[in-house]
């Protein structure tokens, strides 16, 4: 059974950083996609950022996120910086049709 868990949320002021952490079991990180989303209140949830198995990368915020992995320890990462208030999110990791319970982040002003 593949599971998955993030961390790493929390309170930070607009123009800092917070890096997530999705921690998987069940399943090998280097043999997947992993991607993440966020969601905020009401709205669909949108793809933000994603890893391939060959290590290539994509995301939607123009180099504030930056997505890695490291297979040691079988996690997958999103790194944001120069957080602004419209990040104030929950985001969430997932690997094939898996989920993890999402992290909150809210970015204050």
């Amino acid at each position: 059974q593949v599971q998955l868990a993030e961390s790493g949320g929390g309170l930070v002021q607009a123009g800092g950083s917070l890096r997530l952490s999705c921690t998987v079991s069940g399943a090998a990180v280097r043999f997947n996609s992993m991607n993440w989303y966020r969601q905020s209140p009401g709205q669909k949830r949108r793809w933000v950022a994603g890893v391939t198995p060959a290590g290539d990368t994509t995301d939607t915020e123009k180099g504030r996120f930056t997505v890695s992995r490291e297979n040691a320890k079988n996690t997958a990462y999103l790194q944001m910086n120069n957080l602004r208030t419209d990040d104030t999110d929950v985001n969430y990791c997932k690997l094939s049709d898996q989920w993890g319970q999402g992290t909150q982040v809210t970015v204050s002003s």
